[in-house]
């Protein structure tokens, strides 16, 4: 008996790759801290740009205002 071919339906994306690499190396605890943190950098980028915007637009009314 053979065995049947093994045929590739889809290449790997350089993400799945590399999360496929990343877990080789590192357990399980290590890879979910490792995304809680990049969440969390995520997350505060966006709360910086959310209050850059913010600032802006207090001081566009404060200048209205006050013309």
């Amino acid at each position: 008996m053979q065995a049947a071919p093994v045929r590739a339906t889809a290449i790997p994306s350089i993400t799945e790759a590399l999360r496929a690499v990343e877990s080789l190396l590192m357990s399980g605890g290590q890879r979910t801290a490792r995304r809680n943190a990049w969440t969390s950098v995520l997350e505060d980028r966006r709360r910086a740009k959310d209050r850059v915007e913010a600032e802006r637009l207090l001081e566009q009314a404060l200048a209205a205002r006050s013309s």
